[in-house]
């Protein structure tokens, strides 16, 4: 189960932080609320789930021609959206959450959903890419790589995570500072072309 930690001075709470457990849903609609509102001070970060190889997402949103894109604080990089999967999502609920979380939009994952949900199955539009990379020299991500569109919302900076938040052209990634990875800006001309 999630845990939301708060600044306890918007309840006038002891400055102890004030952790609730909720149900998955639950927690993602009050973190949601509580954003908004400014009460949501950050969650703590996500722990490495294995010493050896975790498992991500990375979402590259495309509007109007454009990719979103954001200069992530801790990394120094232009990125997607996106982040570890926590234990009690899916690679689909984690991809719409970080989404959500780091900037506001509600999106359309896109591709294709077989047609076999049923009892004890529930079919998941797969992602778009796969790709793994080295964290540190013990510790690697396997990142599913999703491709989406906007459905509801406005780009918002996650402040605590991000320098900036930005909508890129084709030719604008190429002038982003600090430079963009080969193979992030080959994924953002991919979604550009592709939506």
């Amino acid at each position: 189960m999630p845990v939301l930690y708060f600044r306890p001075d918007a309840f006038g709470l002891p400055a102890a932080a004030l952790a609730i457990a909720a149900p998955r849903r639950a927690a993602s609609r009050m973190r949601q609320t509580l954003a908004r509102a400014g009460v949501l001070a950050s969650r703590a970060p996500m722990a490495h789930i294995h010493e050896k190889i975790d498992f991500t997402v990375a979402v590259f949103v495309v509007h109007e021609k454009k990719v979103l894109v954001i200069h992530h604080k801790k990394l120094d990089k232009w990125l997607p959206l996106g982040g570890h999967i926590e234990l009690d999502e899916d690679p689909e609920q984690a991809a719409l959450r970080e989404t959500l979380e780091e900037s506001g939009l509600a999106v359309e994952l896109i591709g294709e959903r077989p047609p076999t949900t049923g009892p004890g199955t529930r079919a998941l539009i797969g992602p778009r890419f796969l790709d793994i990379h080295r964290i540190s020299e013990t510790h690697e991500h396997i990142g599913m790589i999703y491709f989406a569109r906007v459905k509801a919302g406005h780009a918002t900076l996650a402040r605590e995570e991000h320098h900036d938040i930005r909508w890129c052209t084709d030719a604008e990634l190429d002038a982003l500072d600090p430079p963009m990875s080969d193979a992030v800006k080959w994924y953002c001309r991919a979604a550009l072309k592709e939506l």
